[in-house]
C-alpha cells in the first residue's frame, strides 16, 4: 500500500517552506570540521544521524555538548507534520510540531551539528564496527550528491502511518481523522467520535475514546468480530458497535459523512447511539478514530544487515533495540518510532539523549587500555 496522502495546515505548509528555504539547501561548508576532506562532497564524523525530529535532534545535541562531531541527514517531512499542534510536550504544550523541529535545529547548530537536508539513498560498512574499533565503519550516500563517513549511525527516520484504503480518509488525517487518545483526545471531547476497527487493538482504542465522548461508535471494518469480553465492554461503556465496512469517507462543513457497507443483513448496532445503524448508507461523525500499521522507516537499517520485527499486536514493525538504543548491527543505533512504535514526542527525545550519552561513553571506554 502507498503511503497515505495528507493535508497539511496552512502554519505548516509555511513551516515546511521554511525548513526548505534556499539557504537550507545549500551544499553543507565541511570547512568548518578540521576533520572533513579536501572533497567538498564527503563530510567526516563520529557519528551520523539519520532523521532530524525529536529523537535524532536530542540524539545530536547530546553528542555535540559532548564535543563529538556530528551530521544530522534529514529531508525536512516529520511524521507529525499534518497535525498543527503537538500535545503532552513539557513546557511547549500545544507547539506546532514543525516549528519544535526547527527550535530543536537551531539549538544543534549552536553546538557545532552539521545538517544535510536531503534523504540518506544507500548505507554500507567500510569495515566491521566493534567497540574496540574507533575506525570509520559506515559510509552514507545521500540524495544531495554528499557521501557521509561515520564510526557510529543513529537511526531516527520514525515509522509511517499506512491508512487503511478507505478513499477520502487521508484528507482528514492529523486534524479530523486521528488515531491516539492522547495525543489528539482531548481536542474531539464531545463529539460524535467513530472508531474505524482494523485489528482487535481497536477495541482497546473504542474504550480510551469512551472517556472522552459519551457518543462513540465502534465500526468493525476490518476488525475480527467481537468476543464475549470486547461485547461486555462494550456494552458497559456506552459504545454503539455497527457490523459494518467503510466504503467512503467525506469532509463536510458539518462533520464527516461515513458511508457504510454492512456485514449481514441482520446486523444491529448495541449501546445507547440509536442514529447509527448497519443499514444506514451513511453516518455524520465529529471526528474519525483509527489505527493505522506503523511501518518502521527501516531501509538503511536492513541495508547495514539488520532485520525488522513484527510488533506483537499486529500494528506494525520497528527496529529490535536494547534499552540502551542498541541494535543488533554493531555500531547502529535506533531512537524514538523507529524502535517503539508507541513512542511520543517527549518519549522520542528521550531515547535520543539516551543513545547520545550510551554512544558517547562507547567511544571513551573504547580509548581505555583493557
Amino acid at each position: 500500500m502507498s503511503d497515505p496522502l495528507v493535508t497539511d495546515t496552512p502554519q505548516n505548509q509555511q513551516h515546511l517552506q521554511n525548513l526548505k528555504s534556499p539557504q537550507n539547501q545549500q551544499r553543507p561548508q565541511v570547512q568548518q570540521n578540521p576533520q572533513d576532506r579536501q572533497d567538498p562532497n564527503t563530510l567526516i564524523a563520529e557519528v551520523a544521524v539519520i532523521g532530524g525530529g525529536a529523537g535524532g535532534l536530542a540524539a545530536s545535541i547530546v553528542l555535540a555538548r559532548s564535543l563529538r562531531s556530528v551530521v544530522v541527514i534529514d529531508a525536512g517531512s516529520p511524521r507529525n507534520a499534518p497535525s498543527a499542534h503537538a500535545h503532552n510536550v513539557l513546557g511547549q504544550e500545544g507547539i506546532n510540531p514543525l516549528e519544535l523541529v526547527a527550535k530543536g535545529r537551531r539549538e544543534a547548530e549552536e553546538y557545532g551539528v552539521r545538517f544535510v537536508d536531503a534523504t540518506v539513498v544507500s548505507a554500507e560498512h567500510t569495515q566491521q564496527v566493534t567497540q574496540e574499533s574507533e575506525a570509520v565503519g559506515f559510509i552514507l550516500e545521500t540524495s544531495f550528491g554528499v557521501s557521509i563517513e561515520a564510526k557510529r549511525v543513529v537511526i531516527a527516520t520514525g515509522l509511517t502511518d499506512v491508512l487503511p484504503d478507505i478513499p477520502g480518509l487521508s484528507d482528514g488525517w492529523g486534524e479530523t481523522v486521528i488515531h491516539c487518545p492522547y495525543c489528539h483526545g482531548y481536542e474531539v471531547r464531545g463529539e460524535r467520535i467513530g472508531v474505524i476497527g482494523t485489528t482487535a487493538m481497536s477495541y482497546h482504542q473504542a474504550m480510551l475514546f469512551s472517556h472522552l465522548s459519551d457518543r462513540v461508535t465502534f465500526i468493525r471494518h476490518d476488525a475480527p468480530e467481537p468476543d464475549e469480553a470486547q461485547t461486555r465492554m462494550l456494552e458497559s461503556l456506552g459504545i454503539t458497535y455497527v457490523d459494518a465496512a467503510v466504503e467512503a469517507v467525506v469532509r463536510t462543513d458539518s462533520g464527516t459523512d461515513v458511508t457504510l457497507r454492512s456485514h449481514t443483513s441482520s446486523a444491529a448496532p448495541r449501546g445507547n447511539e440509536a442514529g447509527a445503524t448497519a443499514e444506514n448508507e451513511t453516518m455524520t461523525v465529529g471526528a474519525l478514530a483509527v489505527g493505522p500499521y506503523f511501518r518502521a522507516n527501516s531501509e538503511i537499517y536492513e541495508q547495514l544487515g539488520g532485520t525488522v520485527a513484527d510488533h506483537p499486536s499486529g500494528m506494525g514493525s520497528s527496529i529490535p533495540a536494547e534499552a540502551t538504543g542498541a541494535t543488533d548491527v554493531p555500531g547502529v543505533w535506533a531512537v524514538g518510532n523507529s524502535a517503539d512504535i508507541s513512542a511520543m514526542v517527549v518519549a522520542s527525545a528521550t531515547s535520543g539523549v539516551l543513545v547520545g550519552a550510551q554512544i558517547n561513553a562507547e567511544f571513551i571506554m573504547s580509548s581505555v587500555p583493557s
